[in-house]
């Protein structure tokens, strides 16, 4: 059978334009061509030079006109404005900046390094974090704009440094030279009065810390005393609530630096931290979260409509004696201030992004927790195997409450902590689909619209969260064969929940990996399986038109499994003969060898042995279908195997092929070849 592998979680590299996207320029010209404002950044205004950042900020949100930016050097025409002298400069340039990094992805990241962003961006942020406790702006000055430039200018330097660091191993390394990791540690004492900025480092630094060795021996006792005050904060808000999420993602990927004896309490407090987030309801959050905001803005809309009516009568006054000064309602601002362009502040809607956010990060990083990080993610790229023996980890398991309760394979120190915390029954929560609520809130509400993706993300993580603790099990310690059985209901009940079966690639890979490993687990202790044939049939016929491949290896998988468990049974030779149709069309007509590797290794195992299996593999003609697939299988690995696949697929393909002549010559000792 093919060994589910487990999957482990890298970082997505950042959302469009970060986290919290920059707006800046929000009603800037989109018509001004790019030679035009790049020329404007030449300018000796000050002010001339920020509307055109501003502006440039806007246009960069929209891929299609990156390419006109590049091709006339935008990084290298922004890049020594992050070091203007005037201070609003360098942090629309920083979120020009910004912008370009994260719209145009891996590519123009990339060249943004080669064209030097660096250089200037660390000297941004050394400047800001040395400047951070001393404010450069008189104290008039800040009053009357509202802003904190230092930090806002951080803010921005920090969402570019995370968004090229995330894409481009040389800006690790220079993060690494360059002593980054005492500037940005600075920002993030600041997590008390600034926590959007304290975000954003923390962020940064959970992606600057994975897979990077070089960097650990910088977090000395001061740099851990640091992240260990923010995870220790008490403050509930669900922005503070994402940002102990992410410093304890960041606490785990420098665990190596933590001494052996703290390795449990340290454990205890990061799955607390993913405890907590995971104990809160979304969908309740949302309809609570929409029903502020009504009030909120009811209550503002009639606190305006008492300033008009002030208004009027101020007016009314006023007209009685032209010799009088009005005197200027509202925000004192500079002219061409942009600052009334950024969007009103929807703070209920942030508050459940930062939830949803803190919730999908947690399931993250306990996938990767679950995961073992010897093999490379590719080492372990559709890995298949005939002996079933090998297709089960060691692990560790246990049952509460009925729902599926298991500690990590770690330690003694990281199973205890996670039970401690009950981590599995959430997860198990998580998997189901989102309120039907919260979700026509969100249908219909265009701002609150975004958060459906964000919904389904979180079911999608927490499914593949419960299929790396399956691979980690140990199925004496869950609980029996009822607490396997419960949650194979439980799994089929979203899938089949709806009236048509899901089509979403996301999902439909979450849901089809959590089934190979839950019914490879029953299967390996002869535990029946609650989903009948005809469900299976139903969910991998929608799965093998997926354009994901690991869906339809997962479905073929499945298939493979469960048909093993029938060829056992009595009166089971119908329904084999479903399966291995289905098997047999999938092995022939696949256009990716891995996946057609899976379906053959399925068919092997589906017929390897028990009289209803010999009579079934009679009607369906296996064997002289497979007498005839074997040199079509032989030759499309020699057409199509050097270059489309790695050197692990070929290895595992190479088996298959080695298995399929073994499979035809046990066949035909069976001596049921028709005449």
């Amino acid at each position: 059978m093919g060994k589910s592998r487990a999957r482990r979680f890298r970082r997505a590299p950042f959302s469009p334009a970060g986290p919290e996207q920059r707006r800046d320029g929000e009603s800037g010209p989109e018509e001004e061509p790019a030679a035009e404002l790049l020329e404007k950044l030449q300018h000796p205004s000050a002010e001339v030079r920020e509307y055109a950042c501003a502006s440039i900020s806007k246009l960069l949100q929209q891929k299609h006109v990156i390419p006109a930016f590049l091709q006339r050097d935008v990084v290298r025409c922004l890049g020594p404005l992050l070091m203007d002298h005037s201070l609003a400069v360098r942090e629309t340039a920083a979120g020009a900046l910004r912008n370009l990094s994260a719209c145009g992805g891996f590519e123009v990241c990339d060249d943004m390094v080669t064209k030097d962003i660096m250089t200037p961006l660390v000297a941004l942020l050394k400047e800001c974090s040395t400047g951070l406790d001393a404010n450069q702006l008189s104290p008039k000055k800040c009053r009357e704009i509202n802003k904190n430039y230092i930090e806002d200018i951080a803010n921005e330097a920090i969402n570019l440094l995370w968004n090229v660091c995330e894409c481009n191993n040389t800006a690790v390394s220079i993060f690494n030279k360059e002593g980054c990791l005492e500037a940005v540690l600075h920002y993030m004492k600041k997590f008390s009065t600034n926590v959007d900025l304290a975000i954003s480092v923390a962020n940064c630094l959970q992606a600057v810390t994975e897979d990077n060795p070089d960097l650990l021996s910088s977090f000395n006792a001061s740099a851990q005393q640091v992240l260990e005050t923010v995870m220790l904060s008490p403050e509930s808000t669900m922005k503070h609530i994402l940002l102990r999420t992410l410093i304890a993602g960041t606490i785990w990927n420098i665990k190596d630096t933590i001494p052996p004896g703290s390795l449990g309490s340290m454990v205890n407090a990061i799955l607390k931290i993913f405890s907590e987030s995971l104990a809160i309801d979304a969908g309740e959050t949302i309809i609570r979260m929409n029903e502020a905001e009504k009030n909120r803005l009811k209550l503002a809309a009639e606190a305006e409509t008492e300033e008009n009516m002030s208004d009027v009568i101020d007016n009314c006054v006023l007209s009685e004696d032209d010799d009088m000064e009005e005197i200027p309602k509202g925000k004192v601002r500079r002219e061409n201030d942009i600052s009334d362009l950024l969007p009103t502040d929807k703070w209920e809607l942030k508050e459940v992004t930062a939830l949803l956010m803190a919730q999908q990060t947690a399931l993250e990083i306990i996938v990767n927790m679950c995961c073992s990080e010897d093999p490379s993610d590719d080492e372990w790229e559709e890995l298949s195997s005939s002996d079933e023996s090998d297709l089960f980890m060691e692990n560790s398991y246990n049952e509460g409450g009925g729902l599926l309760m298991s500690p990590l394979c770690l330690s003694d120190e990281v199973n205890s902590a996670f039970l401690n915390n009950l981590i599995p029954k959430k997860i198990l929560e998580k998997t189901a689909f989102p309120n039907s609520v919260a979700l026509d809130i969100c249908m219909h509400n265009p701002s609150w619209k975004p958060l459906i993706k964000k919904l389904n993300a979180v079911q999608c993580r927490a499914l593949t969260c419960l299929h790396s603790i399956l691979l980690v099990s140990d199925v004496d310690c869950l609980g029996g064969a009822s607490a396997l059985q419960s949650l194979a209901q439980h799994l089929s009940q979203i899938v089949f929940s709806k009236t048509e079966l899901p089509t979403d690639t996301e999902f439909l890979e979450a849901i089809t990996s959590a089934l190979r490993a839950l019914l490879q687990t029953m299967a390996s202790k002869n535990i029946s399986q609650c989903m009948t044939p005809e469900q299976l049939l139903a969910l991998c016929e929608a799965g093998i038109h997926s354009s994901n491949a690991s869906v339809r290896v997962n479905v073929v998988s499945i298939l493979g499994i469960s048909g093993s468990v029938l060829a056992k049974g009595q009166d089971t030779a119908e329904t084999l003969k479903m399966i291995g149709k289905f098997l047999l069309e999938v092995a022939m007509k696949e256009s990716s060898l891995v996946v057609a590797g899976e379906a053959l290794d399925a068919l092997f195992d589906v017929f390897a042995d028990g009289k209803e299996a010999e009579k079934a593999a009679v009607q369906i003609k296996l064997l002289p279908a497979l007498k005839e697939f074997q040199p079509v299988f032989k030759m499309r690995m020699r057409k199509e195997g050097k270059g489309q696949y790695s050197t692990d697929q070929l290895c595992v393909l190479d088996n298959v092929k080695m298995n399929l002549r073994r499979f035809i010559a046990y066949q035909e000792t069976l001596g049921k070849t028709p005449t």
